[in-house]
């Protein structure tokens, strides 16, 4: 909501939105997952006012995403965001849809997945529930190189999101409006634009654009 506009009498009231931030733990080739300290910090940041914020990092593991459904059930967030690293990548990306599909990479167990798509029968894509240009956009005035990305490739990182995708999808918030999911790959850190701090306070910016879309998505009557 645009700083000093007033509720209109007809709007739900306010309500400070429960927010899950998730992050990975290691992985071969990747013996310390940034998206976890990522996590970590945005969880701790100061500018996350007008929400309760939850953290829980995950090992990578094809299991642990499978069962995400349950902890999310449980949790009831209204906003998740969940973080991963793409090591190739030079730009925070956030992922527009899960695909219904595996790699052969093996996970943090060095297991890989029981079949190639991930819910056989299940559609080929899901999309993630928030709008992903605004989002796009608060990364980029915070100074942090970003892009929408098509999909979240075939690893531990897109079967979470499937998983969520799927989740924010099939059922709605306390007040009636939708679960906002997006799960979004960070580069690796390095000096400058790509800094830890610059990428934090980069996500903050996301979050708090998470937040807008929650309250402008708050059912009215």
């Amino acid at each position: 909501m645009p700083a000093g506009r007033v509720p209109s009498s007809d709007a739900a009231p306010l309500t400070a939105p429960t927010v899950l931030i998730t992050g990975f733990g290691r992985f071969p080739g990747m013996p310390a997952n940034p998206s976890a300290r990522l996590a970590r910090l945005l969880a701790r940041g100061r500018r996350l006012a007008g929400m309760q914020v939850a953290l829980h990092l995950l090992p990578t593991r094809w299991d642990e995403a499978a069962v995400f459904p349950a902890l999310l059930e449980r949790a009831a967030p209204d906003i998740v965001l969940m973080l991963g690293v793409a090591a190739r990548r030079q730009r925070v990306s956030i992922e527009r849809i899960a695909r219904n599909a595996t790699g052969v990479f093996p996970d943090a167990a060095h297991r890989r997945p029981a079949s190639r798509p991930l819910q056989p029968g299940a559609p080929a894509e899901r999309a993630l529930t928030a709008r992903p240009a605004p989002l796009l956009a608060a990364l980029r005035m915070a100074g942090v190189p970003a892009q929408l990305s098509r999909h979240a490739g075939r690893y531990v990182c897109n079967a979470l999101a499937w998983s969520a995708y799927g989740w924010a999808r099939a059922g709605c918030r306390g007040d009636g409006g939708p679960r906002l999911a997006v799960f979004v790959h960070v580069p690796l850190p390095r000096p400058g634009r790509l800094a830890p701090a610059r990428l934090a306070h980069g996500l903050e910016a996301l979050l708090a654009a998470l937040l807008a879309q929650f309250h402008q998505s708050r059912p009215r009557g």
